[in-house]
Formats: C-alpha cells, sequence, structure tokens
C-alpha cells in the first residue's frame, strides 16, 4: 500500500471514531462500570463495582449503612440485607488488596486490605480506587456505601 492510501484509510478511521462519539471513560475490558464511594468517618474512598451479575446486584442495594468489622486481619465484613445474585461467578475467586467481595456461603461482605488465597464462594465485586487508610481502624465502626455523583 502506497504512502497516500494509508493516509487516507487513517483519516477515515479517525473520522468514524469521531461521528460514533467518545468512548464511556468507565470500561474495563469493554464492559460499563459503577462508580461508588464508602465513606469513613469524613473519608470518601472512591471504588469501582464490576460489570457484573453481582456487582450490578450489590448497587442495586446502594446507599447501604453498614458495621465493618476486622476478619483475621485480611478483611473488613459487614452483613448485607440480603443474598446477592451469583449466578455467572466463578466458584473461587483470589482477593487482592482493595477488592470488594462477598463471602456467597455467608452472604456478606467482605473487603480485603491485604491479599488473600483463592477461595471457594468468594465473588469479585469490584475494587477500590485509593488508599486504604481509612479501613485499617480497630474494631467496629460504620461505613456508608452509596452511589458516587
Amino acid at each position: 500500500m502506497s504512502g497516500a492510501m494509508l493516509t487516507r484509510i487513517g483519516a477515515a478511521l479517525a473520522a468514524a471514531c469521531l461521528l460514533s462519539g467518545p468512548l464511556p471513560a468507565e470500561t474495563t475490558k469493554g464492559a460499563p462500570m459503577t462508580r461508588i464511594q464508602i465513606v469513613i468517618d469524613d473519608t470518601v474512598l472512591p471504588a469501582t463495582l464490576d460489570d457484573s451479575t453481582a456487582g450490578r446486584d450489590f448497587a442495586d442495594m446502594l446507599p447501604l449503612d453498614l458495621t465493618l468489622s476486622d476478619y483475621h486481619s485480611t478483611e473488613k465484613i459487614a452483613d448485607l440485607p440480603r443474598k446477592l445474585d451469583t449466578s455467572g461467578a466463578p466458584a473461587s475467586y483470589k482477593p487482592e488488596t482493595g477488592d470488594i467481595t462477598l463471602y456467597a456461603p455467608w452472604g456478606n461482605l467482605a473487603i480485603f486490605y491485604k491479599p488473600f488465597q483463592s477461595s471457594r464462594g468468594l465473588v469479585r465485586l469490584g475494587e477500590i480506587d485509593g488508599p486504604l487508610d481509612a479501613l485499617l481502624k480497630d474494631g467496629s465502626y460504620p461505613a456508608r456505601i452509596e452511589l458516587a455523583e
């Protein structure tokens, strides 16, 4: 192909992208995502939910006022008001620092502040998008999880 032909092809592709409009800023592997925030005292932790059945079902519950407590010096957990739809979720998941998950057998939320081993029944819901310092409090404490504006 000649240079002129490549230039015309490039221009046509650029025009097609402009005409189709901007791509959504909130995408992961092509899927739209839901922005949420976890409010602890005066600190807001921005987070993003996955575009999954469980992630969307969790978003439908918001806002939630929960009590977070420590579990195994690895995660903060809280009871949810109802079970989440986990259809299509993998049987197990290996959480990383900042992951927001559901432990399906108990029906509780688990936010990991340390990585952990792959666990059967653990379903990823999303992740915190920044520092986790506000989570690292001792004892039980209130938190509000809500859709971000």
